[in-house]
């Protein structure tokens, strides 16, 4: 029987709804401004769509502490896409085929075969594979962080003003 709270989640969805909980919370408490909060989660959901998996967390970091930015909110960002990982593989062949699209070039036929590691190595499996992912990656995650960052800017700005009135 349900609880007052609804249908208990499985374990795998209760553990994401935690960090998202404490996450969400630790960006709405960090003492720095809203702008630089906003452009650090921006920085990290851009990055956090890349198919540069084992790089995406280190880039925003750089990418955030360029811009002058919050570095930690770009870390939690840019690991948001693994509380969805479930998703991603899905995401990673979407902007696949937008990359080839838009670089008007044919999709590989073989896509899904098994990789070798030494083929990622491999100059003609970065233009044929890597390159097409990377350029559909920008295209959607670009409007993904312009819409992050004036999103959180709104929510850390009503969370302030909040806090301000109490």
């Amino acid at each position: 029987m349900a609880d007052q709270d609804g249908p208990r989640l499985p374990a795998f969805l209760a553990r994401k709804k935690r960090w998202l909980a404490e996450h969400h919370m630790t960006l709405m408490t960090m003492a720095d401004t809203p702008h630089s909060i906003a452009l650090g989660s921006a920085i990290g959901m851009f990055f956090g769509f890349t198919p540069l998996y084992s790089l995406k967390t280190l880039l925003s970091i750089a990418f955030a502490w360029i811009c002058r930015s919050n570095k930690l909110a770009a870390a939690i960002a840019s690991n948001l896409h693994d509380v969805f990982l479930i998703a991603m593989p899905a995401i990673y062949f979407f902007e696949y085929k937008i990359g080839c699209w838009f670089l008007r070039r044919p999709p590989a036929q073989k896509l899904f075969q098994h990789f070798a590691l030494g083929d990622y190595l491999h100059w003609h499996f970065l233009v044929r594979v890597v390159w097409p992912a990377f350029v559909g990656s920008i295209l959607f995650a670009l409007p993904c962080a312009v819409i992050v960052y004036f999103l959180m800017r709104m929510l850390i700005g009503r969370e302030r003003e909040s806090q301000k009135a109490a």
